[in-house]
């Protein structure tokens, strides 16, 4: 029988599936990896959401991620590709492997990391990481949620609904954001990300996770990637290869390993 943080981690997986359905950042990625076939790994792969899509296109795709009810939704998306490949890791503890053609950060991992770690520490981290998982001239993918302006996005104290839905267990609730506020000196985001489900039988049951993250500077990431080797050959603010300003959203990077 599931326990409460588990049943909570599966409706989340569930609205995941059913409701981040969009394939733009995807099609873009794609777009700028290019003809394959080029052996990727991808990290925090969750439902293979991305995955899928880069072996579809010819490549030799592995993913890791350490959620299990997040990687339970790639078989389906998977039936009939062979160059596909997942695990469950912990990414920020665990070995990447090495010698890939492209590395993934995307869909906004810098900023979604899981650790105990100092996070700015932790997306440092993760580019080193990625520089070793590499090949001599392979290629590191970031694409980060990024705003010239992150006090605007953050400084918010209502809330912010995610998720709403019920699941394939039969649990109905939602997942808001809540309480958000923005340290502008130390770069750091303060929320709360409440789940409140209502189970089959009638029980609710609610869970507050305070978050604490570091919201890097495109300076910060420039210097990371520098410190492990890696030159930008391109750059862009959002999914229209538009540079990065004052009214874009992203941080798109695609990174050479000398």
């Amino acid at each position: 029988m599931l326990n409460e943080e588990q049943i909570f981690a599966s409706w989340a997986a569930d609205m995941y599936d059913e409701q981040e359905t969009d394939l733009t950042d995807a099609e873009f990625a794609c777009s700028v990896i290019g003809a394959p076939s080029k052996r990727i790994l991808e990290i925090a792969c969750g439902n293979g959401r991305m995955l899928v899509p880069l072996a579809k296109a010819g490549h030799v795709v592995t993913g890791l991620d350490f959620d299990e009810f997040m990687l339970s939704k790639i078989p389906d998306k998977a039936k009939g590709l062979r160059q596909i490949s997942w695990r469950k890791a912990d990414a920020m503890s665990e070995d990447w492997g090495s010698g890939y053609d492209v590395v993934m950060l995307a869909a906004n991992f810098l900023f979604n990391i899981v650790t105990d770690l100092d996070y700015a520490e932790a997306q440092s981290l993760a580019i080193r990481k990625a520089a070793k998982a590499l090949a001599p001239g392979g290629h590191l993918y970031i694409d980060y949620s990024y705003t010239l302006y992150p006090e605007d996005w953050f400084e918010n104290p209502g809330e912010k609904l995610i998720w709403e839905g019920r699941d394939t267990q039969g649990n109905t609730g939602r997942m808001v954001l809540r309480d958000n506020t923005f340290d502008r000196e130390k770069r750091l985001a303060h929320f709360v990300r409440r789940y409140e489900l209502t189970l089959p039988d009638g029980s609710v049951i609610r869970r507050d996770i305070p978050n604490v993250k570091h919201f890097a500077s495109l300076e910060e990431i420039h210097d990371w990637l520098a410190a492990s080797g890696l030159v930008i050959e391109e750059e862009y603010g959002d999914y229209a290869r538009s540079p990065i300003g004052e009214t874009t959203n992203r941080a798109i990077i695609w990174a050479r390993k000398q």
